[in-house]
């Protein structure tokens, strides 16, 4: 599975590989990025939750979620078990400790190792203590998905819970919209993991505006709200604030997630234009040498701050009303993103912020939201 999300990435489903442009598209100079502010009193802490809305059960969860892409994924992440997985469960002891007990996984992740790992993390853990979403491997050259359309999401989210060994999950998500089922099949399929019991919550990650509420609108048929959708966003691109989608969840209920948040890297200071990052990291895959002014900015807040670069990247996106995901592998990953609570970017940074800020693109493919 990991393979074929990296060899579908780099042949067009990510905005920036394949026959895409990787010159940055700015965002309109007369587009107010204020608008969607959350109010300045709002604070984000370990205390600070937000709702994702359910059936028969709500979730709360911090503002702030670690993103398991990485987890056992060889593919896209070069991951070396023996060296990282013991650095990984020190970091979500520091972790946890702190609030972040929240984790995004997915079935294509490392081909299902994401979601073992998951499983050695939460051993001894009383199941309240911790919140995990997965998603549904919908590509369309599994069996399962073509021969079972309805079915499919329930089969498949059994196996997730046997790998993470639990009995439910706390959020199911469709991983994109390139199912070979229809939006009414899957939320019939979405349906019948909630009725069960299987998960609490269900969204969706990739959709437009336009399929989002299709398939709320096919989940309400079922006395089911659509909890949340998860998209790319971040500083490098602000495409689903400048297209209206993160405003039509927040008229809806919906909480708007987001994967990328740091871009995989290239918002923390790690890379420069004489340190590119990895080819495999294909989300705003940018030249570094475009994005070093907006690493000028961000460095500077922090500095003012005393926080991390990606601890401002992170409060950019919490302060637009954006839940963030965010990848984390070690104890370092874990302590930097942690700055991202405790205070609160003002209009001005935040105006400043955006004027070094991208709009990014969409695809057919993949990142229709």
């Amino acid at each position: 599975m990991q393979h074929v999300l990296q060899a579908g990435l780099s042949l067009g489903m990510s905005a920036t590989s394949g026959l895409h442009s990787k010159k940055p598209p700015p965002v309109d100079p007369s587009f107010d990025g204020l608008s969607s502010l959350l109010p300045m009193s709002f604070v984000p802490t370990a205390e600070t939750k937000i709702t994702l809305r359910g059936k028969h059960h709500n979730v709360s969860v911090p503002y702030l979620c670690w993103g398991a892409w990485s987890w056992g994924d060889k593919a896209t992440w070069h991951w070396d078990d023996a060296k990282e997985r013991p650095a990984l469960k020190e970091a979500w002891q520091i972790a946890v400790q702190n609030g972040m007990n929240f984790i995004d996984t997915a079935q294509a992740y490392g081909s299902g190792e994401s979601e073992r790992i998951c499983a050695e993390l939460f051993k001894g853990m009383p199941r309240d203590s911790y919140v995990i979403q997965t998603k549904w491997y919908v590509v369309p050259d599994n069996m399962t998905n073509l021969l079972h359309p309805t079915e499919a999401p329930v089969k498949m989210l059994r196996k997730s819970l046997e790998r993470c060994g639990l009995e439910y999950m706390d959020c199911y998500l469709v991983h994109g919209h390139i199912h070979a089922s229809s939006i009414s099949q899957v939320a019939k399929g979405l349906a019948e993991c909630v009725d069960q019991g299987l998960t609490k919550t269900v969204g969706v990650a990739n959709y437009s505006t336009e399929d989002m509420i299709k398939m709320a609108d096919e989940l309400a048929k079922y006395g089911i709200p659509l909890a949340t959708n998860q998209c790319e966003f971040s500083i490098l691109r602000r495409h689903p604030e400048t297209h209206g989608l993160l405003q039509a969840c927040k008229d809806r209920g919906i909480v708007f997630q987001s994967y990328s948040s740091l871009a995989q890297g290239r918002l923390t200071g790690k890379y420069n234009a004489s340190h590119e990052p990895p080819k495999t990291y294909r989300f705003s895959s940018y030249p570094m040498q475009e994005i070093e002014p907006t690493l000028e900015v961000l460095a500077g807040i922090a500095k003012r701050r005393g926080v991390t670069i990606p601890g401002v990247a992170l409060n950019y996106n919490i302060s637009k009303g954006v839940l963030p995901v965010a990848g984390v592998r070690n104890p370092e990953q874990a302590k930097s993103t942690s700055t991202a609570w405790g205070w609160r970017l003002s209009e001005e940074e935040i105006s400043q912020i955006d004027a070094v800020s991208f709009d990014g693109k969409s695809t057919v493919l993949w990142q229709q939201g």
